[in-house]
């Protein structure tokens, strides 16, 4: 499954807010300093999703807010 999310980082907290079946924003605490952010997103992705990590890849936009992730279940 391939979903795009909208990373907005420094936020007071993580959550993860759904617009539709396949469009997400994530908000995480990190800083996109280092990958931390990107880190971060994988992680609060995985446990929305009830999955693990390493079945969660950043297809595209590591650098950018927009980012098209792929989850393999």
């Amino acid at each position: 499954m391939k979903i795009i999310v909208k990373a907005k980082t420094n936020s007071k907290e993580n959550r993860v807010e759904k617009i539709d079946e396949s469009n997400y924003v994530v908000y995480v605490k990190e800083r996109p300093v280092d990958g931390k952010a990107n880190s971060a997103i994988i992680k609060i992705l995985a446990d929305y999703f009830g999955t693990k990590s390493y079945f969660i890849e950043i297809i595209s936009g590591d650098w950018s807010k927009t980012k098209i992730i792929e989850i393999k279940k």
